[in-house]
């Protein structure tokens, strides 16, 4: 992702920071020739000129530090690619984006089964680590919460808690308008920072 990072911000150092800003829903100081972008609960700064990314709120360098290799490329893509397009209300499964029943799989599966296995039996401690990141509670499965790991592409996790017949098992769901703002590798970027960050 390294050469895609690189690509990146070459793109954004050429659009206008004003149509960028209003596309990705960021804020853009012109003092500092900087994007402020908020994700999972933190703000970010992101500098084309010294091609820097860096958090600006407590825990921010902590979620970047722990996310990096998927959180930084992300931003940047996001920033390219983002469009005035609202949610769609609908959410589908990574396997629906155009492309994901194949890309899912393998070496690019998402850390459910682990999610599952730390919360499975503790639905309190889900939902306080998920408002620990901004996120709020949604009305799905046993326990369910949005969370935003980009201002215009929301992410839902679902929670079952595990009985004595079924065991415990997380879904991560994508508002469907996902794939208008970003290549599908990078929004399994951003389903794999957010698990992270999650656990």
């Amino acid at each position: 992702m390294a050469s895609g990072e690189e690509r990146a911000w070459e793109l954004l150092d050429a659009l206008q920071p004003e149509q960028v800003s209003r596309r990705a829903m960021v804020r853009y100081e012109e003092e500092n020739a900087r994007y402020v972008l908020p994700s999972l609960g933190w703000e970010f700064a992101v500098s084309p000129p010294r091609r820097e990314i860096a958090g600006l709120t407590p825990g921010a360098a902590e979620l970047r530090a722990r996310t990096r290799y998927f959180l930084d490329v992300s931003i940047l893509w996001y920033l390219v690619g983002a469009k005035e397009v609202g949610r769609s209300g609908r959410l589908i499964r990574p396997q629906d984006l155009k492309g994901g029943h194949h890309f899912f799989t393998g070496t690019h599966e998402l850390p459910l089964t682990p999610l599952a296995m730390k919360y499975g039996a503790d639905r309190e401690g889900f939902l306080a680590r998920a408002r620990s990141l901004g996120g709020r509670q949604v009305r799905y499965g046993d326990a369910a919460v949005e969370l935003s790991p980009m201002p215009r592409i929301p992410l839902t996790v679902i929670l079952w808690l595990g009985d004595e017949e079924f065991p415990s098992r997380a879904d991560l769901l994508f508002d469907s308008s996902a794939a208008l703002h970003v290549p599908l590798d990078i929004n399994w970027s951003l389903a794999m920072m957010s698990l992270i960050a999650l656990l």
